[in-house]
């Protein structure tokens, strides 16, 4: 590790020691149990993906005394506000439970509760909190099975709303019921092996089995239908096509005989499958080499651009409502980029990120005295929202695992 980047580590993680109990609140209206926030402008909302993915990183400064109840108020606050249907809101403010009208399509919150709740298992080696909230988070993977799952092995979007990657061009502005967004299928197969896996600890192995071949059946959907062979990487799939009517003259003679269209729009979304394990290690290869090392496309100064440079949607804007995801560098981008690259034994490419990610936040703190919630992939400027502590903070992750490969190469 550089020294300049060892510096800006500790910088860092002394900021995260005196400032992480900032993220923790009480419980307040809807929110019944003490919970985790992202900081800043979200100061006192509970985010789905946002909660699981900071109490990664808070788990590195903050003991199992000062957290436990924090992190484990995150997965039971979502739990008491899911409805019958298996509905649960992306986000919760103590006076508002965002809940669709009984007519209103509305996504619901991210796959990515049961991995939170594994984590915190793994984490404090206590599981009885969950057990009887547990038929609950099979409730809402019911849900999605139900209204998000299409022909192909995929689940899709219902529209643009609070995606998580909210202008991705992908999804955008897109019609209702056509994204089968690799970031969302990615998310879901983690989140049925992290079921799976919960099955297994509270000793149904029987159903534990079922999760894991469900998981096995998105793996497979995802191959056939997000990977390109041609450009060598995975994709979003555009799932809008008409019906086949045989009736119709025009189309008897050869009707289609495929379910996705492929949408070639380099998304960094497309790395989430060297995050997830997808990727065979001959596809890893190919992304890394032809996508994630193009500083044409993906590779920047600070980081890994959300959005090629290529794209013609590629532009770098202030907005908030929805967050610009069009090519800044955002911390939780570049921090599961690098995850994927180190599972993958490319340690080499994950140390330059991870190194280019703290570097990019210590000077932040120490220009700012705060972390901002996406950054100019070219200067490092601060874009937007600053006291954004949140996934930023994974940050030390990165920092951790420096360290330990430097050990291990002495």
């Amino acid at each position: 590790m550089k020294e300049s980047t060892r510096a800006y580590a500790a910088l860092i993680e002394k900021y995260t020691k005196e400032n992480f109990k900032k993220c923790l609140r009480e419980p307040s209206g809807y929110l019944k149990y003490k919970f985790i926030v992202p900081g800043s402008f979200y100061s006192d909302d509970l985010w789905d993906w946002d909660s699981w993915l900071t109490d990664l990183a808070l788990r590195k400064v903050a003991s199992n005394e000062e957290i436990a109840d924090y992190e484990k108020g995150c997965v039971l606050n979502f739990l008491e506000q899911i409805d019958e249907q298996g509905r649960m809101p992306i986000y919760i403010r103590p006076n508002l439970v965002p809940r669709p009208r009984p007519d209103e399509e509305k996504n619901i919150h991210k796959p990515c509760l049961a991995q939170h709740a594994l984590f915190i298992v793994e984490q404090t080696g206590e599981s009885e909190w969950l057990r009887e909230k547990f038929s609950d988070i099979e409730r809402y993977i019911t849900w999605y099975d139900t209204n998000c799952y299409h022909e192909s092995g995929l689940y899709f979007w219902l529209n643009d709303y609070a995606i998580g990657v909210d202008n991705d061009p992908c999804t955008f502005y897109r019609p209702p019921h056509s994204s089968a967004s690799i970031y969302l299928n990615c998310m879901m197969f983690c989140e049925l092996e992290a079921i799976g896996k919960l099955w297994r600890i509270f000793g149904d192995g029987e159903k534990a089995v079922a999760y894991e071949q469900k998981a096995q059946a998105l793996k497979d959907a995802i191959q056939e239908h997000c990977w390109d062979e041609r450009d060598g990487f995975f994709y979003n799939v555009d799932i809008n096509l008409l019906p086949v009517d045989l009736t119709q003259r025009l189309h008897s003679g050869c009707p289609r005989h495929w379910c996705t269209l492929i949408q070639r729009i380099g998304v960094w979304a497309g790395f989430m499958a060297l995050w997830a394990g997808i990727a065979t290690p001959e596809q890893a290869e190919r992304i890394v080499r032809e996508h994630y090392c193009n500083e044409k496309t993906f590779n920047a100064p600070y980081g890994v651009r959300t959005l090629s440079k290529m794209e013609k949607m590629y532009a770098i804007i202030k907005s908030g409502n929805p967050s610009c995801w069009l090519g800044p560098i955002w911390g939780i981008s570049n921090y599961m980029v690098f995850d994927g690259l180190r599972k993958y034994g490319y340690v080499e490419e994950a140390a330059e990120l991870a190194e280019k990610t703290i570097e990019l936040l210590g000077r932040d703190l120490e220009e700012s005295g705060e972390l901002h919630e996406y950054y100019h992939p070219e200067t490092g400027e601060g874009i937007i929202n600053p006291g954004f502590q949140n996934w930023n903070l994974l940050s030390l992750n990165m920092a951790e695992w420096l360290e330990n490969i430097n050990k291990t190469e002495e």
